[in-house]
């Protein structure tokens, strides 16, 4: 089978689930969930993987654990892939990431250490305003409201040392094409015009050595 978008039905079933986040309303909608939110979405990643690498659904369930909000369910879907990509589907349309949303500390050092270096940092700039360039938002994510210890707050790229994560944010409201093929060439679009992003992490900054908790 092939991906031919979301229907509108799995929108539907995601403004349901934000006016009624409980088990009844789940259980009563099960069926629609698995039919027009998650088995297109498991066609689309079938069609992305041999270009992303292997891709992952997210579970429906929210993690209690450690959070204020019990509502048990998330009113979103999220998928990723292998080789850098998320894609996520709400009653508000489609969205997409790429980069790296939460540094460790080891590679937020280095990305630090990158960032404040002449030639390295000039480079992610370029990269940063090329993306702008061709409509790619690049965003940072929980950033520091001052200049980081030991470096100055005058630093040219201070915006950019801030930073804890950073990637490049897509999001469509929706269309009629959210329901076509189309949707899969959108994506794949974003995710292929914001490498340079991805790229220059990967080089500069890298995986976590860090031993998992």
């Amino acid at each position: 089978m092939t991906f031919h978008g979301w229907p509108i039905e799995a929108l539907d079933f995601y403004e349901g689930l934000e006016a009624d986040n409980s088990r009844t309303y789940w259980n009563a909608h099960k069926a629609l969930y698995e039919e027009a939110v998650l088995a297109p979405a498991e066609l689309l990643l079938a069609e992305l993987e041999p270009e992303l690498g292997d891709g992952k659904i997210f579970r429906p369930n929210r993690d209690l654990r450690f959070s204020a909000d019990k509502s048990p369910y998330k009113t979103h879907l999220g998928l990723f892939f292998e080789h850098g990509g998320y894609v996520q589907l709400s009653a508000r349309g489609l969205a997409s990431g790429l980069g790296m949303y939460h540094l460790a500390a080891d590679q937020l050092a280095r990305y630090r250490t990158a960032v404040a270096e002449e030639v390295t940092g000039r480079e992610l700039e370029r990269v940063i305003a090329a993306l702008a360039a061709d409509g790619i938002p690049v965003v940072g994510r929980d950033s520091l409201k001052t200049a980081p210890r030991g470096y100055p707050k005058d630093h040219p790229r201070i915006e950019l040392l801030r930073h804890k994560g950073l990637i490049a944010w897509q999001e469509w409201e929706v269309e009629p094409w959210l329901s076509t093929h189309g949707a899969a060439d959108r994506l794949l679009a974003f995710l292929r015009g914001a490498r340079p992003l991805q790229d220059w992490l990967g080089h500069r900054v890298g995986p976590s050595q860090e031993a998992p908790r």
